[in-house]
């Protein structure tokens, strides 16, 4: 597990599956307490979509106008462990 981006608005963690490989992203947005975790085919759409962005040395503002994107497919709580 390891945090790739943390902003005031989001949380993005990456997790990596027993053999080191990339398994899935836990993106959190801190505003309305909601979460998604992106595994398979949409995490490796994911990445690509993350990669071309940060090739274009986007602000923060940039990246959570990105994530926000995803804001209609988090339905699980966020909850603290």
């Amino acid at each position: 597990m390891q945090m790739i981006y943390n902003s005031p608005n989001y949380c993005v963690v990456e997790f990596a599956d027993s053999e080191g490989q990339h398994a899935g992203f836990e993106i959190m947005d801190k505003t309305s307490r909601r979460e998604i975790y992106l595994n398979g085919s949409l995490a490796l759409r994911f990445r690509e979509n993350v990669s071309e962005l940060i090739a274009s040395e986007p602000s923060t503002d940039e990246v959570d106008a990105f994530l926000s994107g995803f804001g209609g497919l988090m339905h699980q709580p966020l909850t603290l462990h």
